[in-house]
């Protein structure tokens, strides 16, 4: 029985019903009262609960960092981001310093700030790079501020943020900003083919102020050259693949029309569209002067201006196509000076320069305007005669009176600078129609017939006679001697230095030498010819290759030579045997020599036939590490086309450019623009026939790389060259060219 407290049970008893009923409903009320404030505190414990979970997840998976550090910079607190950033798990952060994970070098950047936010009490920031527990650094910025606990101990609040995409972007903007400013002439244009900014080197080279350019659209410097079907079609294939580059001709603001280098690329947006174009160019003013100077060098000899043996063997053919469509004759002429070598000898190579200007002009005049005169160089000429009718006597009876007519012009005198000189030819001439001899048997039908007036007395005019028995018997001699020399190794190699221009020797041109029997040293110029006639240039060439290999196998065990590397003259007929290439290649591994050190050099007459068959096997010995050296560069078919083509290494300018470089302006200016067509296509630059100081300063204010010739050194045989490479430099620059007794001539 329920009672009101303070009541005793007796009252409790005596209470009427309605004051029990009045007492048990206020207990009732107070029941549901004190129920309400239990649910209320549960409310709240579970918000409180809640809230608590939010915070730490919010806290825990902020994207920044957060720690809390002691006085001492340990670490007493940390959420999972940044336990993530340092690579540490968040429980074995605890008591490790923070400056751990700061890189070495950036440890006092993070001393001042922490100096910095005692003396101020302000929260600081700072940006250094920290590192990873693995050891990956990465930039971050660093918030910090002072704070207490409730048990009133001073620690730091840290707030770490990952700032490594922004200082690589930053950084890349910092090259764009270089890269813009740069030699290159630059501009932004928009998808509406405005310009929108332009570089300093836009206006130096095209004139324009940005003020100018900007607004305006490229159209500004079109120079009319190029139609409008030109820039349509430049246009969709950058909006097409993305880019375009070219030649094209612009104008300055002064009205000068000058070639550039165009590059354009597209700029897409992040959905794919264009939003901008960046074009560079620079001026190729400079590049195409020396193309054009260099493209006249491919087909005319630059002593006589008469074209030279590539351009008459492309008129051979013409004519030989026009006389088998007309059913006509032509004829061949080849004309050699006789005792030409006595005048170089007797008065020096200057007047033999002369004498072969004065023939030049002289048998021109003597030839009609459609038939070609032509030098193979030294002192031998090409006439081509063209449309001499469908009779063959007739054709004949013109070619001789030709011939005749050559002859009296030559036999007159000759005012050679203050000299007089009364000089006479031998012309061998040969008759064709059509292709019923091959272009090479025409050369060597009108050459031995040439060969045969010299050995029978000079000064005369023959057609060439199948039965030169005598001619053809000692060209056959000399093959048999060649073949017994080539079967008991007659030959050796000398090598001519090849040097820098500060006097470092880096190696030596192989040439090839026949110690004769009763004889003496035979250079290759008495040999070479009936060698590459006969087909023994192939043996002779292999062995030259192997001898060469050896050497340079055996400087390779002497530290004091591994360093010199050997240049190789390559015949056409050995490139163009099928397996020219594995056959260098193996002669390599046989002799364990190292490719690196062996340049092949390439005659220019190699351009001219087979030329795909040619890079392809350039480019397979080059793949090896073998080096490439285009020889008497500019004296045949110096086609840039193939100069681009080709894995080249290096151009060596002849010797004719060389040996007047000092008095002759046009020389010095063909050899500096072989110079400069060589850097401009990243190629090493050598000079031969260099033969005095001067033109070796001449060629070092050019820019040449490397020389070789008499002022350096004669070619030596092995142990001579050997001690002179080893030579200090002081000793080179003097000039010591050893004994000269085989003369000047370099072969």
């Amino acid at each position: 029985m329920l009672q009101n407290a303070g009541q005793s049970p007796d009252e409790t008893e005596t209470m009427a019903p309605e004051a029990i009923r009045q007492t048990l409903h206020e207990l009732r009320v107070h029941q549901i009262e004190l129920e309400m404030q239990n649910d209320e505190l549960r409310r709240a414990q579970v918000e409180l609960d809640v809230a608590r979970t939010r915070y730490f997840e919010i806290y825990d998976l902020a994207p920044v960092g957060y720690c809390t550090l002691s006085e001492r910079g340990l670490i007493i607190e940390a959420n999972l981001t940044a336990a993530g950033l340092l690579g540490v798990a968040r429980a074995a952060l605890v008591k490790q310093r923070i400056s751990s994970f700061i890189l070495k070098s950036d440890q006092d950047l993070f001393y001042l700030h922490r100096k910095q936010l005692r003396e101020s009490g302000a929260m600081q920031a700072c940006e250094l790079r920290m590192v990873r527990h693995d050891g990956t650094p990465f930039w971050a910025r660093l918030e910090t501020v002072g704070a207490h606990e409730a048990d009133g101990a001073s620690v730091l609040r840290l707030v770490i943020s990952d700032i490594s995409e922004r200082k690589q972007a930053e950084a890349e903007l910092r090259i764009a900003a270089v890269a813009f400013e740069s030699q290159q002439s630059m501009m932004v244009i928009d998808a509406a083919g405005v310009i929108l900014r332009v570089n300093r080197a836009f206006t130096e080279i095209t004139g324009y102020g940005a003020e100018e350019a900007v607004g305006q659209t490229p159209r500004l410097l079109e120079s009319g050259v190029h139609d409008p079907d030109f820039f349509r079609s430049m246009w969709q294939t950058i909006d097409r693949t993305g880019g375009w580059q070219g030649e094209v001709w612009d104008r300055r603001k002064d009205g000068e029309v000058y070639p550039k280098w165009l590059s354009v690329s597209a700029v897409k947006a992040g959905d794919g569209s264009i939003s901008h174009y960046i074009a560079t160019h620079y001026d190729i003013t400079a590049r195409k002067k020396a193309e054009k100077e260099i493209e006249a060098l491919a087909f005319f000899d630059h002593l006589t201006h008469l074209p030279n043996r590539a351009l008459l063997q492309d008129h051979i053919k013409q004519a030989m196509i026009a006389s088998r469509r007309n059913r006509t004759f032509a004829a061949l002429l080849f004309i050699d000076i006789d005792r030409f070598k006595a005048l170089n000898d007797t008065h020096g190579h200057d007047k033999g320069d002369l004498l072969l200007q004065s023939v030049a002009q002289r048998i021109r005049a003597n030839v009609r305007e459609g038939d070609t005169v032509a030098r193979l160089g030294g002192d031998e000429f090409v006439v081509l005669l063209v449309g001499l009718g469908a009779n063959q006597d007739d054709a004949a009876r013109q070619t001789e009176g030709v011939g005749a007519k050559i002859l009296a012009a030559l036999n007159h005198v000759h005012q050679l600078g203050g000299i007089e000189h009364r000089s006479s030819a031998s012309i061998g001439a040969t008759l064709f129609r059509g292709r019923e001899t091959s272009l090479d048997e025409m050369l060597k039908q009108a050459d031995l017939a040439m060969y045969g007036i010299k050995i029978s007395g000079r000064n005369r005019f023959a057609f060439f006679d199948p039965a030169m028995h005598g001619v053809a018997l000692g060209k056959a001699k000399m093959e048999d001697f060649l073949r017994r020399a080539i079967r008991e190794n007659q030959f050796m190699l000398h090598y001519q230095p090849q040097v820098t221009v500060d006097g470092s020797v880096t190696g030596g041109e192989a040439l090839l030498r026949w110690s004769r029997p009763g004889h003496g040293l035979v250079l290759p110029g008495e040999f070479i010819p009936q060698a590459e006639r006969s087909g023994l240039i192939l043996p002779l060439g292999r062995w030259v290759l192997e001898a060469a290999c050896s050497q340079l196998a055996l400087w390779a065990s002497r530290a004091e030579l591994a360093q010199l590397s050997i240049a190789v003259n390559v015949s056409a007929r050995q490139f163009h045997e099928p397996h020219f290439a594995d056959e260098v290649l193996a002669i390599l591994a046989q002799t364990g020599a190292n490719p690196k050190r062996l340049t092949l050099e390439l005659t220019e007459s190699l351009l001219v036939d087979h030329v795909d068959d040619l890079i392809a096997k350039v480019f397979k010995m080059k793949a090896a590490g073998v080096s490439f050296s285009l020889d008497d560069f500019g004296t045949g078919y110096s086609s840039l086309s193939y100069l681009k083509r080709l894995p080249l290494d290096q151009l060596k300018i002849d010797r004719s450019f060389i040996r007047d470089v000092l008095s002759d302006a046009n020389d010095a200016a063909i050899a500096r623009s072989i110079v400069a067509l060589a850097h401009c296509l990243g190629l090493g630059v050598i000079a031969e026939g260099v033969d005095s100081a001067g033109q070796r300063n001449l060629l070092a204010s050019a820019g040449c790389d490397t020389c070789q010739g008499y002022f350096f050194s004669r070619p030596l045989a092995i142990d001579d060259f050997e001690r002179f490479a080893l030579r200090k430099r002081g000793v080179v620059e003097d000039g010591w060219i050893g004994d000269q007794s085989l003369g000047r001539p370099q072969v």
